[in-house]
């Protein structure tokens, strides 16, 4: 096959590619080097044995991430604190250079609260889940993948499947908007109840710093807890006169987020790495925050 039509055949299938990596990893970077990998993979093919293009692309996108998926189990053994997914931060307003990713996150199933449950899952338990509930692939072509029996891969999707059930049902931009703003107004007037009531009473934080900054260590639960450790963050950092000076709003894959800049130690501040928040909204209250404050999974960060 020539090869510019070959080029142009893989481009017009690299969102879905994207779509299905980023699922798949939880990771920018993975997804994005995984699907370049599978370009270089169909460059050395035999194209008379390809008969459906986006089928095998698939296929190898899969195989690739399951195993950058084993890897990163291996790096969670020794990480500090928890571990979330990495995070496709984009402008508000719209951009003059579309990135792919940025169209891929504003899909429900690619919404932080879904990923961070797709993350609780094992990387046979994800790929059986994402590729039959996302994308119709039969068990038997699921089980080459894995290396299992097809009974076995339609297992490890029904356990997947449970684990998903208690992903938080997505609510419209309007709701999820008001809700983040009512936090962010009773965070920057300093009052713990306040800030509390703008918090769903099952309300989690999760921070993922890997020892890098504070955040917290274990996962938080609950509205007053979670409202002591963000108005403690504030003091900490000297932004008691006006914390919204010190952020940013952003898309958070694809809802309202912040970006906090990155700031050297001051006369009396302490200094802090950048940092993105995202959140998940419920019952129009805020019951999910992710605070991302490890450098190393801000790839994804794209402002510009």
């Amino acid at each position: 096959m020539v090869a510019s039509l070959l080029s142009d055949l893989f481009e017009s299938h690299r969102a879905h590619l994207l779509s299905v990596a980023y699922r798949l990893t939880g990771s920018v970077g993975d997804a994005e080097d995984a699907v370049q990998e599978s370009w270089l993979r169909l460059a050395g093919a035999r194209q008379s044995e390809i008969e459906d293009l986006r089928a095998w692309l698939t296929t190898v996108v899969s195989r690739i991430c399951l195993d950058r998926l084993r890897s990163a189990a291996v790096r969670r053994e020794n990480y500090v604190g928890q571990w979330l997914p990495e995070p496709v931060v984009t402008a508000r307003g719209p951009s003059s250079a579309p990135d792919p990713l940025e169209a891929v996150v504003r899909k429900q199933e690619c919404r932080f609260a879904a990923l961070v449950v797709l993350d609780g899952l094992t990387p046979p338990q994800r790929v059986a889940f994402v590729l039959h509930e996302g994308l119709s692939v039969p068990f038997d072509e699921i089980a080459e993948i894995l290396g299992v029996s097809a009974d076995a891969a339609r297992q490890l999707a029904v356990r997947a499947r449970k684990a998903v059930a208690h992903t938080p049902a997505p609510v419209s931009d309007a709701e999820h908007d008001a809700a983040v703003q009512r936090f962010l107004l009773a965070l920057s007037a300093g009052d713990v109840n306040a800030v509390a009531a703008a918090l769903h009473p099952d309300s989690v934080m999760i921070g993922d710093a890997n020892g890098t900054t504070a955040t917290a260590v274990n996962t938080l639960h609950g509205s007053d807890r979670i409202a002591r450790f963000f108005l403690g963050l504030v003091r900490k950092y000297g932004l008691t006169e006006d914390p919204s000076s010190a952020y940013e709003f952003a898309s958070v894959n694809g809802q309202l987020g912040l970006v906090v800049a990155a700031r050297p130690a001051q006369a009396g501040k302490a200094g802090f790495p950048a940092r993105a928040i995202g959140f998940t909204v419920r019952d129009g209250l805020v019951w999910g925050t992710y605070d991302l404050a490890n450098p190393a999974k801000l790839s994804g960060v794209r402002l510009a």
